[in-house]
């Protein structure tokens, strides 16, 4: 799972790295803020994926997590294709919120356009990461993610660098991912999961598997994942905000703030790894009434997660003098990303808890606790210490997204403590 996890933020890094290699900052600030917003489009849906681990990993057997899969697979389609339609008009509106400047606004613009035609697959992409995550299948999302992001990054050296596409050509080297990614997905549940295809096929000829017949799975399906909407768009929200704020100090502080945040993602990304995996194996745990598989996943996940963000601190400690320079050769971005490197480096020992932590909520089921703790941490942490450090400028907003992670910790913490000491976890009453 962290290998998986790691080419998802590696993409990102890859298209800062050739765009900060450009003669000009605008393209790297105009693909930062396209892509910012991309993500709070389309990873505000990552309940998809989340959600779909979580049902199948409690499923019974293979007809009702092919089931929980199929129901997925419809709400994706379904969302991805109103967001096509519904989003593309607002695209002037979205970038000018984020504060972008005259030079970058229209790459900003070039780069959604196109990357929205593919939100549908996109979405349908994590309902099917999210059935092999539940079915501790750990090599089929290895496979889709390495094979449709290496085909990302040729696609980015051939039409940024080789045809001088600049973000028109990030865009379109993301959307022959995401189909990639999506037709690979399918090949893979045919070659790995054949039992699963069987019962998908037998389920679709089953008049009670649709919503007008038999509602009661269409209503837990949805109550998680408005749990998990709610709490991902905070997230996506967060994150924005910090761009458009770093936009608004200009295009040198924008674009060293997005090398920064990709560092951030690829730390996120593989800690990510042990929490997804705890996502399976709790799931199981759940599913099966096993307090003792419970206590045994959590103790062995949270000490492999702990131990890997102290060496990935020790790595950005060390590595801050080579690792800056792979993204960017342009001077004044180049110092501005040094001035904040500090905050980077500090982030990982606080934030661990809060990926590895949602594995357990997710994995149970208990999405209500997830979204009331990001609410917290945004509205009553995150916000309030961003607005009484405004004049700390940059810094005033990593300040305030350093709480933010902390205080996501700390309240998951508080909760997993009572819901242990109370046996909670293994209740009847999921959510």
């Amino acid at each position: 799972m962290i290998l998986s996890n790691i080419t998802v933020p590696l993409l990102g890094a890859v298209d800062t790295a050739v765009l900060g290699h450009l003669s000009s900052p605008e393209y790297l600030s105009g693909v930062a803020i396209g892509a910012s917003v991309i993500s709070m489009l389309l990873w505000a849906f990552g309940f998809l994926r989340m959600g779909t681990t979580g049902l199948v990993a409690r499923a019974n057997d293979d007809a009702d997590g092919a089931a929980w899969l199929l129901r997925a697979l419809c709400l994706a389609g379904v969302l991805g294709s109103l967001l096509l339609l519904l989003a593309s008009p607002l695209l002037p509106v979205i970038v000018q919120w984020m504060n972008a400047s005259a030079e970058a606004s229209p790459h900003a613009h070039a780069y959604l356009q196109i990357r929205l035609l593919s939100a549908p697959l996109a979405l349908a992409n994590f309902a099917l990461l999210g059935f092999f995550i539940g079915r501790l299948d750990s090599r089929a999302p290895l496979a889709i993610l390495v094979t449709a992001n290496l085909l990302n990054i040729v696609l980015d050296l051939l039409l940024i660098l080789g045809l001088g596409m600049g973000a028109q050509g990030a865009a379109w080297a993301s959307v022959c991912a995401d189909v990639c990614g999506f037709a690979m997905g399918l090949w893979l549940m045919g070659k790995r999961h054949q039992p699963a295809v069987t019962q998908i096929r037998r389920v679709l000829l089953e008049s009670n598997f649709w919503p007008w017949r038999n509602a009661a799975p269409w209503r837990e399906l949805l109550h998680i994942n408005a749990d998990l909407f709610v709490r991902t768009c905070l997230l996506l929200f967060t994150l924005t905000f910090f761009t458009a704020q770093g936009a608004a100090q200009g295009d040198t502080v924008l674009a060293a703030n997005a090398i920064l945040l990709q560092l951030l993602m690829m730390t996120s990304y593989a800690l990510d790894g042990f929490a997804h995996a705890t996502e399976s194996l709790v799931g199981r745990a759940v599913g099966r009434r096993s307090m003792a598989q419970f206590v045994r996943t959590n103790a062995a996940a949270g000490t492999w997660a702990l131990t890997s963000a102290v060496l990935i601190t020790l790595l950005l400690i060390g590595g801050e003098h080579w690792i800056l320079p792979l993204f960017t050769n342009i001077p004044a971005v180049l110092s501005a990303s040094l001035e904040y490197y500090t905050w980077l480096c500090a982030l990982p020992l606080v934030a661990v808890w809060s990926y590895q932590l949602d594995g357990v909520f997710i994995g149970a089921g208990k999405s209500r606790q997830m979204r009331d703790t990001m609410i917290i941490a945004t509205v009553m942490v995150f916000l309030p210490c961003w607005w009484l450090t405004r004049h700390w400028g940059n810094d005033g907003i990593w300040f305030s997204l350093f709480l933010w992670f902390g205080a996501r910790s700390c309240g998951l913490m508080v909760y997993f403590y009572n819901y242990t000491k109370n046996n909670h976890w293994m209740s009847l009453e999921l959510r």
